[in-house]
């Protein structure tokens, strides 16, 4: 599976008990704070607390241009299961 296409199933598959909100960290190496969001085909928009330098709130970026996602709520590792993951064998 493309990285794209992971990024898209991860997001369009989120479950309602992971909170929605952590740090995307963009290929262009800019870390955006997110307490929510909306998937479209190619698209994700992201939506902050609190305004950006800029003034922005909401941040509209492409799945190919994710690098990671870092979530700041602390949760158990088997929480993630729901998503995909799994222990190595």
């Amino acid at each position: 599976m493309e990285t794209a296409e992971a990024w898209r199933s991860i997001f369009e598959n989120w479950p309602e008990s992971i909170p929605r909100q952590g740090l995307l960290v963009t290929s262009f190496q800019e870390t955006i704070p997110f307490a929510s969001f909306l998937i479209s085909g190619g698209i994700l928009l992201l939506e902050r607390d609190k305004p950006d330098s800029a003034g922005a709130r909401k941040v509209m970026v492409s799945y190919e241009a994710i690098s990671a996602v870092k979530l700041t709520t602390p949760m158990e590792l088997a929480r993630f299961q729901v998503m995909g993951f799994q222990a190595p064998l």
